[in-house]
Parts: structure tokens; C-alpha cells; sequence
């Protein structure tokens, strides 16, 4: 199970990394465009907008398979460690039900407005808005992930 954990990081390490490099690109392109050439680039702003939305989708992710995660940490520190280990888990089916949440509120956000076309790039907006329901998907996957390596520890005797 750990090798999939694994490797579900480096891929999202990897989505979120591209987000960020398409981010840098394009605003480098419309800047040099702009500036150099008197030539603004229509569509630049709208693209990094959208890779930066994936990209902080897939960091969240990212960061919460890594413990990374903003948390309350005057709590957890003054909590005895076996109730810090099920404050854990709780935090972790927490996640779990927001991510579904985030997921499911996304798609119903892409249906009902995603017909509409994006003016600079002329795409439907389902593509830009889909990335809430992606993100949501993508904690659901990563909880799912520390929920099982939670019982696995529990199990073998380890600490969780």
C-alpha cells in the first residue's frame, strides 16, 4: 500500500509541478508579448488562472499526504499521543467526507454552468470548473490512503 501512496504523490507532485511551469510560461509569454513586442497575449491570463486553480487542487492533496496540511497545532500538541492518534484518523474521515463533498458540489457547478465559453481561449468553462470536483477527488483518494495506512499500522502493532 505504501508504493501506491507513493506513487499517487509523485503524481500529484508531478500535475501540481506542470500547473505551476504552464503558470510561469504563459505569464512569461504574455509579459515578453506585451512589453516586447506591443502584442498582448488575450488568452494568458485566462490559462494561468486555470493552471494555477489545478495546481493549488492537486497541492492540497499533495500537502495532506504529507502531514503538510494547515492544522491546529496548540491542540494537537496538548493532546495525549494515543487521543493524537485518533484525533488523526477523525481528521482523516473528516477529509474523507469533505472531499466527496467538494467533489460532488464541483460537478454540480460544472453542469449547471460549464455550457459557458471562456472569452479568451474559447473553451467551455466545464474544463476550468471541473478542477474543484478533480481536487475533491483527488483528497477523497489521499484520505482513503491514510485511513488504510491508519488500520495497517493499527493492525501490525506500529504506531498509526
Amino acid at each position: 500500500m505504501q508504493r501506491v501512496e507513493i506513487a499517487f504523490m509523485r503524481l500529484l507532485a508531478g500535475l501540481s509541478g506542470i500547473s505551476i511551469l504552464v503558470v510561469f510560461g504563459v505569464v512569461f509569454a504574455g509579459s515578453v508579448s506585451r512589453y516586447l513586442f506591443s502584442a498582448p497575449l488575450q488568452w494568458s491570463e485566462e490559462v494561468a488562472k486555470y493552471a494555477m486553480i489545478y495546481g493549488c487542487m492537486f497541492g492540497v492533496a499533495y500537502a495532506y499526504l504529507q502531514g503538510k496540511q494547515i492544522t491546529f497545532s496548540i491542540v494537537i500538541d496538548t493532546v495525549p499521543e494515543k487521543f493524537r492518534r485518533k484525533l488523526s484518523l477523525l481528521v482523516d474521515v473528516a477529509t474523507l467526507v469533505l472531499g466527496g463533498i467538494l467533489a460532488y458540489a464541483g460537478l454540480i457547478f460544472a453542469g449547471k454552468r460549464g455550457g459557458i465559453v471562456a472569452s479568451g481561449i474559447g473553451i467551455q468553462m466545464y474544463w476550468a470548473q471541473i478542477a474543484i470536483t478533480v481536487g475533491g477527488i483527488c483528497l477523497v483518494i489521499a484520505a482513503i490512503l491514510r485511513i488504510i495506512s491508519f488500520f495497517k499500522a493499527v493492525s501490525t502493532g506500529g504506531e498509526a
